[in-house]
């Protein structure tokens, strides 16, 4: 893993938009990087990146939205690839460039892991295996596919996780046990294809990308995460909470909407082929 100090996201920007390298056919050399999009997360990233797999990934990059602790100097000293926002641009702000970033770099497959440590990354290998085959283009890491009260999760956001799953799978026609982890790995096909960039820079950017992915008939799996909820974790408050959900209940009409052809959506076309 090649070790970069700290740059600003305006230089990195730059070279987003250069050409990548093609990808290889074979699975076993198919280019792997972790993406994290930071903010205050210098107390759980450290032990974060203790846990993921230095063999089963090439890079790990991390993007801090301007912490007001010392996110970018821990990053620093593990030797990760920090890039680094002149202003706070929210969590889909910050994964916008985080993509960027991915496929400048030539990924063939980026894993999005929260630096919180909610997540068990010893999981890489078994989240990245089906995209490296070929077999799927987004993977979710399921904390419902375990006991998530027993790992912390408070009840409130058990329950609005079960109903905002359930109607999701109504409307996508899926039968997942979760869409709202933080964990998750996306190839190279898929990131190519949808617009990310026109979605929100706020929380519910990762309902509208699952919304886009479904939209552009990508495959998409899951496997199963412990649950580890702690005082150091990030976590969004109740008010917060409310905001993200009446967003993802948007997200699922715009799809819907979409879908019935009754409101056509610029989010939900494939970049490959011009919006009428």
């Amino acid at each position: 893993m090649t070790k970069k100090g700290p740059q600003p996201a305006a230089e990195q920007s730059d070279v987003a938009r250069g050409a990548a390298t093609q990808p290889p056919d074979d699975p076993r050399q198919k280019r792997v990087v972790v993406v994290m999009p930071a903010y205050n997360a210098a107390r759980t990233l450290e032990r974060t990146y203790c846990d993921i797999p230095q063999s089963a990934v090439d890079k790990i990059i991390l993007v801090d939205d301007v912490s007001k602790d010392d996110t970018v100097a821990v990053a620093a000293r593990l030797g990760l690839d920090v890039i680094i926002h002149r202003q706070n641009l929210g969590y889909g702000g910050n994964q916008k460039t985080c993509y960027d970033a991915a496929l400048a770099d030539g990924a063939d497959a980026v894993i999005m892991l929260h630096p919180d440590y909610q997540y068990d990354a010893t999981r890489i290998p078994a989240l990245i295996g089906p995209i490296l085959d070929g077999e799927k283009d987004l993977m979710l890491g399921s904390r419902f596919l375990g006991d998530p009260l027993a790992g912390g999760m408070p009840r409130w956001k058990y329950v609005s996780n079960r109903f905002l799953t359930s109607l999701e799978n109504l409307a996508f026609g899926l039968h997942l046990s979760e869409y709202h982890t933080g964990f998750r790995a996306y190839s190279r096909n898929l990131l190519e294809t949808i617009p990310y960039r026109l979605n929100s820079d706020d929380f519910v950017f990762d309902q509208e990308l699952v919304a886009q992915a479904v939209a552009c008939h990508m495959r998409i799996g899951e496997i199963g995460v412990p649950t580890r909820y702690f005082k150091e974790a990030s976590s969004v408050n109740f008010r917060r909470s409310v905001v993200y959900g009446l967003s993802t209940l948007k997200v699922v009409l715009r799809f819907l909407l979409h879908r019935l052809r009754l409101r056509r959506s610029r989010k939900l076309a494939n970049r490959s082929r011009p919006t009428r």
